[in-house]
């Protein structure tokens, strides 16, 4: 995973949509070990406490659940990622709608543009 990161917010938190976004996209494979706290510490260059935090926090989301010597795994519950990326995509579009107010878009004018879209190939 590529990892990138901006000063506007807490680093466990990117950590968490990067790593959610992973779940999302198949990168970490429903009921796969995850690689162990250092290990992705290192990956993405911050203090392995950091990232305890944010896959904790997964955990308590649901996303992740450990078996004893065994490690974290990812969730095999459909449900929980099929929730997980509604959400993802219900984020994406307010980001969109509110880019779009900024450049002085309205709404109605957003969505038909991205009518407009979907009939380019």
């Amino acid at each position: 995973m590529k990892w990138q990161f901006n000063d506007q917010r807490p680093i466990y938190a990117q950590l968490m949509e990067q790593i959610q976004f992973g779940i999302v996209t198949g990168e970490y494979p429903h009921g796969s070990n995850m690689p162990s706290v250092r290990a992705l510490a290192l990956e993405a260059e911050v203090n392995p406490n950091t990232m305890q935090k944010a896959l904790s926090e997964l955990e308590t989301q649901g996303l992740f659940y450990t078996r004893r010597t065994a490690g974290r795994f990812v969730t095999e519950d459909e449900k929980v990622v099929r929730k997980l990326r509604e959400q993802l995509a219900e984020k994406t579009i307010r980001a969109f709608f509110e880019g779009m107010e900024r450049l002085g878009i309205s709404k109605k004018e957003a969505a038909g543009m991205l009518e407009a879209a979907k009939e380019v190939k």
